[in-house]
């Protein structure tokens, strides 16, 4: 686990229950995240966290200063953890992620977080292709239905498609437990 960090991303409230935007396995994803987390911070590994917030006032989610935009407290960052703000689905897009990672000397990353199909696809695509080797806990990320040409893909569905994509060129998807074992 050398030069190896945890970065969490867009674990925010607006996903969680109550929450505008609720996405489907959302707690049992954050409660994995929350495992690895305390593993990560047990062996004093790096912690990033990224979270999100749409400029417009109008967003349908993650407004700008509001409760919904702020990281839920299963996993919330810590004195000294960094935290980056993002307003686009790429977490390296116009932030100072890459530079934060690479002031840590980070060259693994394993990810977590919210949404599989969008945040979490962008940013593992983004980190493969500035050279991180990834690995997803892809029990550790949620999403939701989607809909396409009046069919409606069931949340499931759709984290499979997508991490078997990411597994495919991008990264190496784990489970939570496989991975607490291989940092033990």
């Amino acid at each position: 686990m050398l030069n190896t960090a945890l970065l969490l991303i867009d674990f925010q409230n607006d996903y969680f229950a109550d929450g505008k935007w609720e996405l489907e396995g959302t707690q049992a994803a954050a409660d994995n995240g929350a495992r690895l987390l305390a593993e990560f911070r047990n062996k004093g590994l790096p912690v990033v966290h990224v979270r999100h917030e749409f400029s417009a006032e109008d967003a349908p989610f993650f407004v700008a200063g509001s409760e919904g935009a702020r990281i839920h407290t299963s996993v919330a960052a810590q004195e000294g953890e960094p935290v980056v703000l993002k307003h686009a689905a790429n977490s390296f897009r116009d932030t100072n992620l890459k530079a934060t990672l690479d002031e840590l000397k980070i060259d693994n990353l394993v990810v977590v977080g919210a949404m599989s199909h969008m945040c979490i696809d962008a940013g593992v695509r983004a980190a493969a292709d500035f050279g991180y080797e990834v690995t997803v806990a892809q029990d550790a990320c949620a999403t939701r239905d989607q809909e396409f040409n009046g069919i409606t893909v069931p949340a499931k569905q759709v984290h499979a498609a997508f991490m078997a994509a990411l597994g495919f060129a991008y990264a190496r998807i784990a489970d939570t437990k496989e991975l607490l074992a291989e940092m033990r």
